[in-house]
């Protein structure tokens, strides 16, 4: 049977699948998980781009129900992303309005649907699988230093603020020093009775048909309200905030249009493109990464994933939305909640819509706290001590891009630690080449000894100086070898090095034979050369 690339067999690609009874047991509660993730983390990061909160929620609506039906990934969940808050934030200011800034993000849509049909979402294959791994570890480290103050009370700072320097100054590792010296019994409590119950309840399997998480919001609801009027009360700020609607007219007066007068704007198209850039490598890195973490290892089409984040871009920008990416937060949440399919991060945005529209009120009486806790736990789980054993028994040349990786996105942010975990990564990789230009092999003739070497099937200008160095240091008196056989190509800078030794080896009594060696290659492909198997 042959599989297409979301792992569903060629001609029972259907709606069924979706709403078997098997896959639903996992992917509703799923999406209750992702929900209660997604809503404070919407409005949060709506708050850190100076954008209405309403645009926040509506972004995680558009992320899950649009771009979940149209993506081929089943795992990801997209929707406004963190990584993004500077650079709208900016936008906002510098467009001169909201509106004007909503058109950028439909043009931003465009771009991602052009990339996604001349396919450039296949750059997504080069990441190395170390520094993917080290993303997500990051993210779990991440996780676990900014939900702290969130678990113990301290909410000075808003949700979705993930970069190490922080909006107001400080940077992660202040936020969790200024945390402790400001606990909240209450919320600490909470916290750690959701804590304890995300790791126990499922351990009674007759019990654990509610879902873990779900009963850690509807504790922390109930002991929010038992706090309340004693010492251990919890303060406003320290629950879920969602903007109460009270009729539909309310409600529609909430959604804003796109300024198109200012189509001819140099601003808004240079905007776009980068709003555009940096979502789709954001995007493409969270679904390498998703892909990680899916039990079923399915491989999700990266060239569709930026086609349908761009629909929900165009979609976004048209309604008053934010920009919006594939979440690795959210999407990892998804995934340790148990879903299956893409219904889960689908009903998530059905649920943040409902919630906004019918039960405002009883969502505000959600602790952060709690929801703090379901992230901490989440956190531990991308970042896992084995994870770290798993990748030093891998070698170095693993392990350092990785543990790179690491440090780098969380004294950063997510782009500029991957790229840093790249430059690393690439490095092992050019080193490994260097020193694999060749095979050497000495045997002995009546009067002399004999040096066979056989060059290896890419030999490229970055083998230059360690054949230079070989050919150089070869004895005296003997006969050389140098077979080209394997050699699908030959860099002409090495070709010379070749050629000139020959030439002047009579110096040295040595006799040099060129075996299969051509005066002129074709050049291959930069992926043949550099990312070859």
């Amino acid at each position: 049977m042959h599989l297409k690339q979301d792992g569903t067999a060629m001609g029972s690609l259907n709606l069924k699948k979706y709403f078997l009874p098997k896959n639903l047991k996992k992917d509703l509660p799923s999406s209750i998980v992702v929900f209660l993730v997604a809503l404070p983390l919407c409005l949060g990061i709506a708050l850190a781009s100076g954008a209405p909160l309403f645009s926040g929620i509506l972004t995680g609506i558009i992320g899950g129900v649009v771009v979940g039906a149209l993506s081929g990934s089943q795992l990801s969940v997209a929707g406004p992303a963190a990584g993004l808050t500077v650079i709208v934030f900016n936008a906002i200011n510098g467009l001169g309005s909201f509106e004007t800034f909503l058109l950028a993000v439909l043009l931003a849509g465009v771009i991602q649907i052009t990339l996604g049909i001349i396919k450039a979402g296949t750059i997504g294959n080069y990441f190395p699988s170390a520094v993917i791994e080290g993303m997500l570890a990051a993210i779990g480290i991440i996780l676990i230093m900014k939900q702290f103050p969130h678990a113990v009370g301290y909410d000075a700072d808003f949700e979705g603020d993930e970069a190490f320097k922080q909006l107001d100054q400080n940077n992660t590792f202040s936020g969790i020093l200024r945390a402790l010296s400001k606990i909240n019994y209450g919320t600490t409590i909470i916290a750690a009775v959701s804590i304890l119950l995300l790791i126990y309840w499922p351990k009674f399997k007759k019990l654990a048909v509610v879902p873990a998480p779900l009963l850690v919001v509807l504790a922390g609801v109930i002991l929010g309200l038992v706090f309340n009027g004693t010492d251990l009360a919890l303060r406003d700020k320290q629950f879920v905030h969602i903007p109460i609607v009270n009729n539909a007219a309310e409600f529609f007066s909430l959604f804003k249009s796109p300024n198109f007068s200012a189509i001819g704007n140099k601003e808004v198209w240079i905007t776009a493109a980068t709003i555009a850039i940096v979502a789709s490598l954001e995007t493409l890195l969270s679904l390498e990464a998703v892909d990680k973490l899916d039990p079923i290892k399915r491989i999700s089409p990266t060239n569709r994933e930026l086609v349908a984040q761009g629909a929900g871009n165009i979609i976004s920008g048209l309604l008053g939305g934010l920009p919006m990416t594939a979440v690795i937060v959210r999407s990892s949440a998804n995934v340790n909640a148990g879903a299956r399919t893409k219904m889960s991060a689908i009903i998530h945005g059905v649920l943040l819509l409902l919630s906004l529209l019918f039960i405002p009120a009883a969502i505000n009486y959600i602790p952060l706290s709690c929801l703090a806790a379901i992230l901490l736990v989440t956190g531990y789980k991308l970042a896992r001590i084995s994870l770290f054993k798993h990748m030093w028994h891998q070698g170095l040349p693993q392990f350092i891009p990785f543990v790179v990786t690491i440090v780098a996105v969380v004294l950063t942010d997510l782009l500029i630690g991957v790229g840093i975990g790249m430059l690393v990564g690439i490095f092992y990789i050019l080193r490994t080449n260097m020193r694999n230009p060749f095979f050497y092999h000495i045997s002995d003739s009546a009067d002399h000894k004999i040096i066979t070497i056989v060059l290896a099937e890419e030999v490229s200008f970055l083998n230059k100086a360690a054949i230079q160095i070989t050919l150089t240091n070869l004895p005296k008196e003997t006969e050389v070898i140098i077979d080209g056989t394997n050699s699908r190509y030959i860099d002409p800078d090495v070709l010379e090095i070749i050629h000139n030794y020959k030439h002047n080896a009579y110096t040295k009594a040595i006799i040099v034979q060129l075996v299969a060696i051509k005066d002129h290659y074709d050049v291959p492909k930069l992926k043949e050369l550099i990312f070859k198997p």
